[in-house]
């Protein structure tokens, strides 16, 4: 594991600075990271030179050599010249906070499109920072396929050039994913099924939360998602399918979390990942609430979804780990929960079935005996109460889907 030192500034005694601090710091752990050193500076701006005082420098460097430090994380994004000039002096890797996350995304995704995801945000932050990373710029390039302007190009435009036609590479893959990724909700959409999303800031317990619905309503340890006490546990889209006792069934997501400062890159590669989101017919907002800060991630969770489009959709707080400050029950907003401890679900999938079966419709109908593929199928997707044999056929109490009151209409009797 890396020793690491984490160095922020706090400009004009921001309000969530401590908190923006401790939050790199477990950024670091989650990217496998020790932090043995943490230094701060008091300012009214960013030092556009070394992004802290030249003095600050001096005494980091020598903190560095005392630690025995790999490597150094700045808690704002550095630009090209900062980057550069804090390297010379300190003469060891730095990182920001955006290359961390990066990093950090990087080491967690699985599926080919997270991994392209990744990528892209890599390569689009690496962009505007090629100056300078190659002390000898002035070599130039020449001769047949290399797609270049002509012999007077240099190294640095011609790895812009190899950047920049990467990058398009790699969107015209990540394109024909997000078709594939939109043939398949077109089809979850045509069958009717309510689409309930998790989200929230990041290590607020939805995987948690999915798990327990899985558990609850599946009892297959194969469809559990991974989950882990840290920060970017999930990157990848999960969709289960929760099949309530009543046989009403809805599709429960699992979301990549958000967290400040988000890369704006990132945000944007992930956005066919987040449209998982922003077709959801429901959102739970997974809220720790045992977090002193958690008013703050709402907020953050509530612009983020505003970046992507996903605002307006309904939504529930789900107000959770509350087994670690004692509280339980509904709210005006949402509910109390506990994941882990299995408390509050039975109100959460309440809540949850007052949103998304609202146009859910009670009637009777008389199914003709030689249509039992149909009492088949409202007996695994409809809410059956009750079935009577009478001489034309059975009839069935039920409470459907407005689709499959309209689908199967002939059958309503009104007894």
């Amino acid at each position: 594991m890396q020793k690491g030192i984490i160095v922020g500034v706090n400009i004009n005694n921001e309000e969530d600075f401590e908190e923006s601090m401790i939050e790199l710091k477990n950024l670091c752990f989650a990217c496998d990271i020790e932090v043995v050193g943490e230094m701060e500076q008091n300012s009214k701006q960013v030092n556009p030179t070394y992004y802290i005082g030249s003095g600050k420098v001096s005494e980091l460097a020598n903190v560095i050599e005392s630690l025995e430090a790999d490597i150094v994380i700045f808690n704002n994004e550095l630009s090209a010249s900062q980057l550069r000039n804090i390297e010379k002096i300190l003469k060891c890797i730095i990182i920001d906070r955006t290359t961390l996350i990066l990093e950090i995304f990087a080491q967690r995704a699985k599926t080919r499109e997270a991994k392209l995801q990744v990528e892209v945000a890599r390569l689009k932050y690496l962009l505007p920072r090629l100056i300078g990373s190659n002390l000898n710029l002035g070599r130039q390039s020449g001769g047949v396929g290399t797609k270049n302007k002509g012999v007077g190009e240099t190294k640095l435009e011609l790895d812009r050039r190899r950047i920049e036609d990467k990058i398009a590479v790699l969107n015209k893959e990540l394109e024909t994913l997000k078709y594939q990724r939109s043939t398949q909700r077109n089809k979850r959409k045509k069958s009717s099924i309510p689409n309930v999303a998790l989200v929230g800031y990041t290590n607020a317990g939805k995987s948690s939360v999915m798990n327990t619905m899985v558990d609850r309503f599946k009892e297959n340890e194969d469809k559990k998602v991974f989950e882990k006490n840290m920060l970017f546990a999930t990157l990848e889209t999960s969709v289960r399918s929760i099949k309530l006792e009543d046989n009403k069934r809805f599709l429960l997501s699992d979301t990549v979390g958000f967290v400040s400062d988000l890369p704006h890159d990132l945000v944007k590669a992930f956005r066919s990942t987040l449209e998982e989101v922003c077709e959801a017919d429901l959102l739970i907002h997974v809220v720790d609430v045992s977090n002193p800060n958690y008013e703050n991630h709402i907020d953050v969770t509530n612009e983020t979804l505003k970046q992507i489009g996903a605002e307006g959709i309904p939504m529930i707080y789900a107000y959770n780990k509350v087994d670690l400050i004692d509280l339980y029950g509904q709210c005006d907003k949402g509910v109390y929960i506990s994941a882990k401890c299995n408390i509050g679900i039975d109100e959460l999938i309440e809540s949850i079935c007052k949103k998304v079966f609202k146009d859910y419709i009670k009637c009777k109908m008389l199914i003709p005996y030689n249509k039992g593929d149909i009492v088949s199928y409202l007996n695994m997707n409809a809410s059956v109460t009750n079935i009577d044999y009478e001489a034309e056929g059975s009839l069935l109490t039920i409470e459907c889907s407005k689709e499959d009151y309209y689908r199967y209409s002939q059958y309503i009797v009104n007894i």
